[in-house]
């Protein structure tokens, strides 16, 4: 297939590509590198520099790539920023999604997989998350993503554009070549990584009053190429769908430090902060839904393994991308 990927030279979508090219898919990538990078793009990938705000660039993109399906990575992804900027989310994960999903339908692109994310529940009533629950985010990235679902249950009826919207945790890890750098890094195990590589003096617990096991949050963490694994797979859906992604366990944070204690062999220090708002004490996905409907299996399914795909890959890239 041709598959054109928007937010391709970022974290997720850069593994993404290079999994779809590996299996023998041809890949353009669309993203305006204000958050990827340009050497994160797998070079044999076309590469359009263009922002989803531009429609007429996005739509002159999908003309001259003519793609069978698009993966739509393209979006703002910090909750304590949303909580300070919903204007900026609104805009960006909302209103330039519909112009990516006009474009697609003035060129007759009819297939779609969403990255989506399970801050569209908020706290859930239960534990795992599965897809029966009712979504009430908290924050306004959550909400962004939940209000662009619901545009995607319209252009499906409307347009027959038909979807699969997958919503996960906490991609984690690296492949050989292609890992995680943030220019502003929330992310727990890149930031525990940075003190083991003397890049930082310590990292920061939000919150250790949780009503948890040890007082800290808990996510579930999956590794990236097993998420690369269900969006390629959610390519050959013929119908529309939600699904809800993770490998069904949970990490604390104090774990994920031991952990990254353990895979670097060096000494890592932890301050304690506050609570963040907007951060729920417990988030673990249910993928009983995918693997029934498209036969998903997580590989990776502990976290260490996952950490130390990614500590091998920062020991090779200790700058990450550089810029």
């Amino acid at each position: 297939m041709k598959i054109l990927v928007t937010g391709g030279a970022g974290y997720i979508g850069s593994i993404c590509v290079e999994e779809m090219l590996n299996r023998g898919h041809e890949v353009a990538v669309l993203d305006n590198l204000t958050e990827g990078h340009r050497s994160a793009v797998d070079p044999r990938a076309t590469f359009y520099e263009a922002d989803l705000a531009d429609r007429v660039a996005v739509g002159l993109a999908m003309k001259e790539f003519v793609p069978d399906a698009v993966m739509h990575f393209a979006a703002n992804a910090l909750v304590g920023e949303s909580m300070t900027n919903p204007s900026k989310y609104f805009r960006n994960n909302v209103s330039n999604g519909v112009n990516l999903l006009d474009a697609m339908v003035e060129n007759g692109v009819k297939r779609f997989v969403f990255s989506s994310t399970c801050a569209t529940f908020g706290v859930p009533e239960r534990m795992p998350i599965d897809e029966t629950l009712p979504q009430c985010p908290i924050n306004p990235y959550g909400e962004s993503k939940l209000m662009f679902e619901k545009i995607l249950r319209w252009y499906d009826e409307i347009h027959a554009l038909r979807f699969t919207a997958l919503r996960y945790f906490n991609a984690a890890g690296a492949s050989e070549k292609f890992g995680e750098h943030h220019r502003i890094e929330t992310h727990l195990i890149p930031n525990v990584l940075k003190v083991a590589l003397g890049q930082k003096e310590a990292v920061e617990i939000y919150g250790t009053d949780y009503e948890t096991p040890d007082g800290t949050c808990i996510r579930d963490y999956i590794h990236i190429l097993d998420l690369a694994d269900a969006h390629i797979r959610a390519l050959e859906r013929t119908e529309s769908g939600f699904f809800n992604l993770g490998t069904g366990g949970g990490t604390s944070v104090r774990e994920v430090i031991d952990c990254c204690r353990r895979v670097t062999g060096r000494p890592i220090q932890a301050v304690e902060k506050p609570r963040r708002p907007g951060d729920p004490p417990r988030l673990v996905a249910s993928s009983e839904k995918i693997r029934g409907a498209l036969g998903w299996e997580p590989r990776f399914q502990n976290i260490e393994a996952i950490v130390r795909s990614a500590w091998s890959w920062h020991v090779k890239n200790p700058s990450g991308y550089g810029n």
